[in-house]
């Protein structure tokens, strides 16, 4: 690849999708939600939301044992892909 050849959108999905699963291992409902491609055309900016356990208070761990109940949100993440090499730079919690 030259030095000023992109990886195309396909290619930036699948080392974001590869790096959550390299990083969370097994995820539920993992899915793309968002694609950018910066200014400049440096970075991509994949947007892949999964779904997570929530976080339980003490109180609600002891009500729930009793209730057969998970809960999950939605979680989003922002993988910063480099655009030339397909390497995933860094992972940010996206808010909602």
């Amino acid at each position: 690849m030259s030095s000023d050849t992109l990886i195309d959108v396909k290619q930036a999905i699948a080392s974001a999708m590869a790096f959550v699963k390299k990083v969370y291992g097994k995820v539920d409902g993992l899915r793309l939600e968002e694609v950018e491609l910066s200014d400049y055309e440096r970075y991509w900016l994949i947007t892949i939301g999964f779904d997570e356990p929530a976080t339980k208070s003490p109180l609600k761990q002891i009500l729930s044992s009793h209730l057969p109940v998970d809960e999950m949100i939605r979680v989003y993440k922002i993988i910063k892909i480099d655009a030339k090499t397909g390497e995933a730079l860094s992972m940010k919690i996206r808010t909602v």
